[in-house]
């Protein structure tokens, strides 16, 4: 009976530092983890700043106004006199 008891024991013994050390790796993975997600969301974060900012550009270099002073001083563009101006009908 003395034999089985001490059997029983080791096992129940290992068990629990089986156990133990299944929660220090799950609580290890879970930092790691928790590390990785703080990182994506600081990328996620400056990604939205650098869209954010990229869409103001992107509208003021679409602006109807800026195009005109473009086409103006760097194409040599200008607006036709009446006289140039010829309708096209089908």
């Amino acid at each position: 009976m003395k034999v089985f008891g001490a059997i029983a024991l080791v096992g129940l013994l290992s068990l629990v530092l089986l156990s133990a050390l299944g929660v220090v790796w799950t609580r290890h993975e879970s930092r790691v983890l928790f590390v990785r997600l703080t990182t994506l969301q600081n990328q996620r974060d400056a990604l939205n700043v650098e869209y954010g900012r990229l869409e103001l550009e992107q509208a003021t270099w679409a602006e109807p106004r800026r195009i005109d002073e473009e086409a103006r001083s760097k194409l040599g563009m200008v607006t036709p006199a009446p006289q140039d101006i010829q309708l096209v009908r089908r």
